[in-house]
């Protein structure tokens, strides 16, 4: 594994399993590969597509299994389009959504207000009961 994996799964240590990993060599403990879910790799600092695939096929090696997002390695632009695709012909679903929005958000991106896009993850995020309309 990388140099720059193992940093990344050093940095979420302290946060998934209460530990402060060793300066120097070291391998991730089974317990963090468990904890370890394709969102935390997405919002790592220094994890980017490459290292977070690396992460999830040693993973894979060591007998973990990190679902991999449906967006995985797409283009924000791509995403929107497949939504868009998908919506039309009546096959989007809340996860699709919920998952467009988070990546929209983390790159920050303005063609949905990034305001407006952190209210609708607001909203398929819990239980959100709209009043009825009068």
């Amino acid at each position: 594994m990388s140099v720059r994996a193992v940093n990344v799964l050093k940095e979420l240590a302290p946060e998934l399993i209460e530990q402060n990993p060793p300066k120097g060599a070291w391998i991730p403990p089974d317990d963090l590969l468990r904890q370890l879910t394709a969102r935390h790799l997405a919002t790592a600092r220094n994890c980017g597509p490459q290292t977070a695939r690396e992460i999830i096929e040693w993973a894979r090696t060591r007998g973990v299994s990190i679902k991999v997002p449906l967006y995985g390695g797409k283009s924000l632009s791509e995403v929107w389009r497949s939504l868009a695709a998908r919506a039309s012909d009546g096959k989007l679903t809340r996860a699709e959504i919920t998952e467009a929005l988070e990546k929209s958000i983390r790159r920050k991106s303005v063609r949905i207000p990034v305001a407006f896009q952190i209210i609708l993850l607001e909203i398929l995020s819990s239980t959100y009961d709209p009043p009825p309309f009068t």
